[in-house]
């Protein structure tokens, strides 16, 4: 594999330092300065590489929902071909359990993101596109366990518990019980496929 380029390890740095900041701070708070700090850089390196911040936070969505998948393919891709329910619990595990490739501030990252995508069109761009992707990925999922009928409402509910976490945990540090998260939402799941599934079987 070919080592970075400067201007790709420069450009990384910098979309890790605005991570830090907005993480601490939020992004409105996020001064050019203040993330050329976090990224050990001077202010200068980051209007050569980036047009503006915005710019910089459209590549850090991209960054951040490429993590995302590659954390659920690597969970998915374990479980065995035809248990479709552990699928979905993997993909649930994905987004919430935490471990070793837990990452906080990817997840306080990925709520100021949806804050901002309210605010500026291109973000919200972003990340719809980004949102319905994973979203799609997990209806595929649902509708092994119970059919495509039911599948969508299904899975918008449950990624909507997932979403909720994600702020609940970014924005009253300590109120969620640590390591509650992916257990309740699989719990909840696992309520929603059964009735479904005695529903469809009735």
């Amino acid at each position: 594999m070919p080592r970075p380029s400067n201007t790709e390890e420069r450009r990384q740095q910098i979309v890790l330092g605005l991570l830090r900041v907005m993480s601490e701070r939020g992004y409105e708070r996020a001064s050019v300065n203040e993330i050329a700090k976090a990224a050990g850089l001077s202010p200068g390196l980051v209007h050569y590489h980036f047009s503006d911040k915005q710019e910089i936070l459209l590549v850090l969505v991209e960054q951040l929902a490429a993590r995302a998948r590659e954390r659920v393919a690597r969970r998915v891709a374990r479980i065995a071909p035809e248990d479709a329910r552990g699928k979905v619990e993997a993909f649930l595990d994905a987004f919430l359990a935490t471990g070793a490739d837990a990452d906080p501030s990817a997840v306080a990252g990925w709520v100021t993101i949806s804050a901002e995508a309210i605010r500026q069109p291109e973000v919200r761009a972003a990340y719809e596109q980004v949102v319905r992707a994973d979203l799609e990925l997990l209806e595929g999922l649902v509708a092994s366990v119970v059919g495509k009928r039911r599948a969508r409402a299904l899975s918008v509910g449950l990624f909507a518990a997932v979403q909720g976490y994600f702020v609940l945990s970014a924005s009253a540090p300590g109120l969620v019980p640590s390591g509650s998260a992916a257990n309740t939402v699989k719990q909840m799941a696992a309520g929603l496929l059964d009735t479904v599934s005695a529903k469809e079987g009735a």
